[in-house]
């Protein structure tokens, strides 16, 4: 019973954490450039309440929770969510595509930042274990995870994700106006690719990429933090 409330305590705490200073960071940005609206929705918190969304952080998790623990094989392989948007008065920017496309790079910003944080306080000792040893060997674990997967999966350049706005706030007018269409579809797009898609056509395109990236970006975390992986499996 212990064990099954550390592995649960372990998904979840590090995934909130970082899912919180994701959505602050926006706001704090935003702040940076000259918009007090996140400020004044009381949104500049690292209280995870105020970032709760009732659909993307409760329902469609727990939704995917239960089928996918239902359905054969029986295991949980997915989870996808969204914390509440953190509101962003992008007219009071000098440059509104501009500061827009800045305060979405803050979000995936923060968390390799706090990703390298947590690397630097790695037990050197739990290297060759990575993910096991120490419960705090473990925690950080999770938390780098969390803060890699999260910064990386929101650079994809669908809107309503980061890299969607980014992609507003670089591509010339006229397509950005177009680009910036698609998000009252991009939920729907999304779930379509890392849902779906794979398991209607075994094809996998954000999963692969991220099995790609994913090592190379914990080698480079670790590496920064002053840690060789070595041999260490990932």
């Amino acid at each position: 019973m212990n064990d099954w409330l550390i592995s649960l305590a372990l998904a979840i705490v590090p995934a909130v954490l970082a899912i919180t200073l994701h959505e602050a960071a926006h706001g704090y940005a935003a702040l940076a450039l000259g918009d007090t609206t996140a400020r004044d929705a009381g949104r500049l918190s690292l209280n995870p309440l105020r970032h709760v969304d009732r659909t993307g952080t409760l329902v469609v998790p727990g939704i995917l929770l239960v089928t996918q623990l239902l359905l054969p094989p029986h295991r949980v392989s997915f989870m996808f969510g969204w914390a509440k948007p953190v509101p962003i008065g992008a007219w009071r920017f000098k440059d509104p595509r501009r500061g827009m496309a800045l305060v979405a790079l803050a979000g995936p910003a923060a968390n390799m930042a706090l990703a390298w944080m947590a690397a630097l306080f790695y037990p050197a000792q739990a290297i060759a274990l990575l993910g096991g040893g120490p419960l705090l060997a473990q925690f950080l674990f999770h938390f780098i995870l969390f803060n890699l997967v999260l910064g990386l999966f929101n650079l994809l350049p669908i809107p309503p994700l980061d890299g969607g706005r980014v992609m507003v706030g670089v591509l010339p007018e006229d397509l950005a106006r177009k680009w910036a269409g698609l998000e009252r579809y991009g939920i729907v797009i999304v779930l379509g690719l890392v849902f779906l898609l794979p398991r209607m056509t075994d094809f996998d395109p954000v999963g692969d990429a991220l099995e790609t990236v994913l090592p190379w970006a914990f080698r480079t975390i670790f590496w920064l933090a002053g840690h060789d992986l070595g041999g260490a499996r990932l």
